[in-house]
């Protein structure tokens, strides 16, 4: 077989999701998951998710990494972007933190002094 596992009667998407599926057994051994979103046989855009454990993994870069440098050196990819939420991400939540359990930072009581007690000791 050619390294693409190619039979012009599989799409391109399910060809990438059984590579994945043979050649990355890792993603599940460690709680991940993937997910092909796009796979383009007119441009060669492959786009695939990881989600599951692999949100805010330490090593997710390498996983990625691994997977893009084996598809694009499938003829009929041209260009591979491997997603990869992080933890805050899938939590929905904030860029930067502005809230601590949905009390505002700057408004006194947690993590700053605010206008309610301006300039005395909280104690």
């Amino acid at each position: 077989m050619t390294l693409t596992d190619s039979d012009d009667e599989t799409p391109l998407k399910e060809r990438v999701e059984k590579w994945l599926m043979r050649e990355m057994p890792i993603i599940q051994m460690h709680g991940g998951t993937s997910a092909v979103r796009k796979a383009d046989p007119e441009t060669g855009e492959v786009i695939v998710e990881l989600g599951g454990g692999c949100k805010g993994c330490s090593v997710s870069d390498v996983t990625s990494g691994n997977i893009e440098s084996e598809l694009i050196r499938w003829p009929e990819i041209n260009d591979v972007t491997i997603r990869v939420p992080d933890a805050r991400e899938s939590l929905g939540g904030p860029d930067q933190a502005e809230s601590i359990m949905g009390v505002d930072r700057t408004e006194g009581g947690r993590g700053d002094w605010g206008s309610s007690n301006p300039g005395k000791d909280h104690l």
